[in-house]
């Protein structure tokens, strides 16, 4: 292609701009000209510029390997604005093509330039890749230097994804601490979710102090028949709120089985569900729901046996008396209007009722308005 008349005098700063503004406008190929022919003017101030605007022109083309190559160039002018911003730019081309030793190196030579404006993506970028390597120690270091810059964007991540490791290694209160710093960076009102994320974690750093604290109340022989049963309350109903049911339930055994405090962590332990003054046969039932931790279950399994059971009665119940006593079918009657004293008892009729309804293939209900109960 011939170089139009002036073009070749021009000076590089005009060619630059006309570059950028032939970007701008989508004309990407005669701005990646102009780029070059800055280039070809040789180690002049806007050499840096023209190589990082050439990148980004190829990379809008889909020659991610001229882009990297202008990149680099950008990158060996040493320039401190935009030489950084190349190796930044290179970083992420290596991020998306999946690169991960070649990301490494372009994040630590943005490192090296020590622009502050990009340092912040660099040390979370680093941090991560050493930990998805599995060099925990080298990850908590970058992490640290991610947070060390009070960046609003990015120390929140590092000091999110720092906790949760020194959570995992049993380090909460260090967690805490890293947790608390992090939120008085984060504006709530303009960043409601990062703000929900650190405080979840900061929760769950307080619940790991939590049990930390209740686990190192330990049975003995002058142990406080109050305060001891309390702490194995607390710890075994707080652990299955971390995922650890079979700890808990660990805990409870122990506890009911120490002959000491054994009725104590008994009483703690059915408080929620005892009745008061009788001995029913399913407590030991839901005792042993709330020590496995499943009590939503149990409860899951009765309801579907009385729905059942209940249908069976009240189906036979609308037949009418025929074929049975008046003594007989009064019984039946008594037990349709059981569920009536619960909460949940209203619900009950009416599911039988509608699905009573179903069975029948009708379109409208098949019993009167407040059955069992109507005229």
């Amino acid at each position: 292609m011939s170089t139009p008349p002036g073009e070749a005098t021009a000076d590089p700063s005009t060619h630059l701009e006309e570059a950028r503004n032939h970007a701008e406008n989508g004309d990407l190929d005669r701005a990646a000209e102009l780029f070059r022919r800055v280039l070809e003017t040789g180690d002049t101030a806007e050499r840096a510029q023209a190589a990082l605007g050439l990148a980004v022109v190829l990379e809008g083309r889909g020659d991610h390997e001229g882009a990297r190559e202008a990149d680099r160039l950008a990158i060996a002018t040493e320039d401190p604005e935009y030489g950084a911003r190349a190796a930044y730019h290179l970083a992420l081309s290596w991020e998306r093509a999946g690169g991960r030793d070649q990301a490494r190196d372009a994040w630590r030579t943005l490192v090296d330039f020590g622009n502050r404006a990009y340092l912040p993506p660099a040390y979370l970028a680093l941090a991560q890749i050493a930990d998805e390597e599995g060099d925990t120690r080298r990850a908590c270091e970058w992490w640290e230097q991610a947070i060390a810059t009070g960046d609003e964007e990015y120390a929140p991540v590092a000091a999110h994804d720092l906790a949760l490791r020194l959570i995992d290694w049993g380090e909460p209160a260090r967690a805490q601490r890293v947790l608390a710093g992090a939120l008085d960076l984060v504006d709530r009102n303009r960043d409601p979710q990062a703000h929900a994320r650190l405080a979840v974690s900061l929760g769950i750093a307080h619940l790991e102090q939590a049990i930390n604290a209740f686990g190192s109340v330990t049975p003995g022989e002058d142990a406080d028949p109050e305060v001891v049963p309390l702490a194995i309350e607390l710890l075994a109903r707080t652990l299955p709120l971390r995922g650890r049911d079979e700890a808990a339930q660990e805990i409870w055994r122990r506890g009911l089985d120490d002959p000491a405090l054994g009725e104590d962590v008994r009483a703690r332990l059915r408080r929620t569900f005892a009745a008061d003054g009788e001995d029913v046969w399913w407590e030991d039932e839901v005792e042993a729901a709330v020590r496995a931790n499943s009590l939503p279950l149990l409860t899951s399994e009765a309801f579907g046996a009385l729905d059942h059971i209940y249908a069976l009665i009240a189906t036979r119940y609308t037949k009418g008396g025929e074929g049975l006593s008046a003594e007989a079918y009064d019984v039946l009657g008594e037990a349709v209007r059981v569920p009536a004293d619960y909460p949940w008892g209203r619900a009950l009729q009416e599911s039988f009722a509608e699905r009573l309804r179903q069975a029948m293939g009708s379109d409208v209900p098949v019993l009167p308005p407040n059955w069992p109960d109507a005229d």
